[in-house]
């Protein structure tokens, strides 16, 4: 995969898309995660972080951290991001999640909100586990986030050496930042699964381009591979590019489960968030105080107005009306009371539907018959009818392999073919497919060259 970093733009792609092991290439999301919780303040640079059994436990490469000792922040940063540490990584995810489970769940949700849709991680350092998966595509992606979200660290990847705190380690990349003019980062990663990967980025005059290779055989290889990748991507580069910064991650609001005592998720509420009102309760009719006359005592007069509203709401109660009916209104004087009589709204009712109405007739549409069209395939050199086979193997992850890295090994001419794995009854078969005639000898002249075992496929 080659993009232009100024605008993201694909400069050239193969299989960018298929779920490999990252391996290393892991460290990249752990120090992007570990930046942004920098920055958020969760830690800081001079935090001394206690060093646990597991990560102190981790297989090579490792810095040679000690259970139970403490280290600074920053010298975890810069052995991770330069000496591929291990243990450094661990204790990176344990410091910011708790724990590294913790840690992969927050490297996952990480992931979705910068648009690596296709990765799945299990842990902070990138060694061999299922399910720990990603692609071309997507750890391009996370190098560009890099140099533009977090671009005060990024000088970390172009030091050859670096004081790690315990000791001064050199960076697994040297040979590429010293070797190819313009290079200033980012990450290697290497298991026995995953090959020799690489995320590379350089500069030269106002270009940038990142390049990422998966599956190589050997350090120098991959280098060399990167090396024409780059090569390809500033040569395809246009002098003059827009910038365009990605966008902020768009995070998604996570909603923690409700836990019991006994560990298990208890049952959520029912909450009604609409609901049709099915009953309307009528306020209590307001006491009504009246200055007492000679004639009527406190006590009749406040009976009497009582009754009289009792009696205009049970009366109203029986009136159907669109609107409700305003509630009486009362005058009185010193020598007597009266009732404000409501005005009833008087219903509409709708004309009677007509006794003769004629329905529109519909007539049904007879079924056509289905048209079948006949495909033929032409002949010929020109098309693309043809293929290479690279041979038959026992699994079909050998053959996918296989697959990888012949077409990392001979990009000229199967630049536009496609991989695919056919199963026989002896094996698995590798091929390249869709390739014109003059293509396919090509290919298999070159890599007869190389020692590379090759057949050419013709259209069946």
């Amino acid at each position: 995969m080659v993009i232009d970093a100024r605008s993201g733009e694909v400069l050239h792609s193969r299989n960018a898309d298929t779920r490999l092991h990252p391996a290393s290439l892991t460290k990249m999301m752990t120090l992007y995660v570990v930046f942004e919780a920098v920055r958020r303040g969760e830690l800081s640079l001079d935090q001394r972080i206690k060093i646990s059994k597991r990560a102190a436990a981790e297989p090579p490469s490792k810095l040679g951290l000690k259970a139970g000792s403490r280290i600074q922040l920053r010298y975890l940063i810069r052995a991770a991001a330069v000496k591929s540490a291990n243990d450094a990584a661990t204790a990176l995810g344990e410091a910011v999640s708790g724990s590294e489970a913790a840690f992969a769940r927050r490297m996952n949700r990480t992931a979705k909100a910068i648009g690596m849709g296709r990765t799945t991680f299990k842990n902070a350092h990138g060694l061999t586990e299922t399910g720990h998966m990603s692609t071309a595509r997507d750890m391009t992606t996370l190098g560009r986030r890099l140099f533009y979200d977090y671009n005060d660290y990024y000088h970390l990847f172009s030091r050859s050496s670096i004081d790690a705190g315990l000791k001064v380690v050199p960076n697994t990349n040297r040979r590429l930042l010293a070797n190819y003019r313009g290079a200033d980062g980012i990450k290697t990663g290497y298991t026995r699964a995953a090959g020799f990967n690489l995320v590379a980025s350089a500069e030269r005059g106002n270009k940038r381009i990142i390049a990422t290779v998966f599956g190589g055989r050997s350090t120098a290889t991959r280098n060399a591979k990167v090396a024409e990748l780059l090569d390809l991507g500033f040569r395809r580069a246009p002098g003059k590019a827009p910038v365009r910064k990605p966008k902020p991650p768009q995070y998604i609001a996570e909603v923690a489960p409700n836990i019991g005592s006994d560990g298990k998720p208890k049952a959520g509420k029912t909450i009604r968030l609409l609901t049709a009102v099915k009953r309307s309760l009528r306020p209590k009719a307001r006491t009504v105080v009246t200055t007492p006359t000679d004639d009527a005592p406190q006590s009749d007069v406040i009976i009497a107005m009582n009754e009289i509203v009792k009696q205009a709401i049970a009366e109203a109660s029986t009136v159907q009306a669109v609107v409700p009916t305003p509630e009486p209104q009362v005058s009185g004087s010193a020598s007597g009371l009266s009732l404000v009589e409501n005005t009833e709204r008087k219903t509409v009712k709708p004309k009677a539907r007509p006794a003769k109405l004629l329905q529109a007739s519909v007539k049904p549409v007879a079924p056509q018959p289905a048209v079948q069209k006949v495909v033929r395939r032409v002949a010929g050199t020109g098309k693309k009818h043809w293929g290479i086979n690279v041979g038959r193997y026992g699994s079909r992850y050998a053959a996918e392999r296989v697959l990888l890295k012949t077409a990392l090994t001979e990009m000229n001419t199967l630049d536009g073919s496609l991989r695919k794995v056919s199963k026989t009854s002896r094996g698995y078969d590798a091929l390249f497919t869709g390739m014109t005639r003059e293509t396919a000898e090509l290919a298999c002249r070159r890599l007869a060259a190389r020692n590379h075992a090759c057949t050419q496929v013709g259209p069946s």
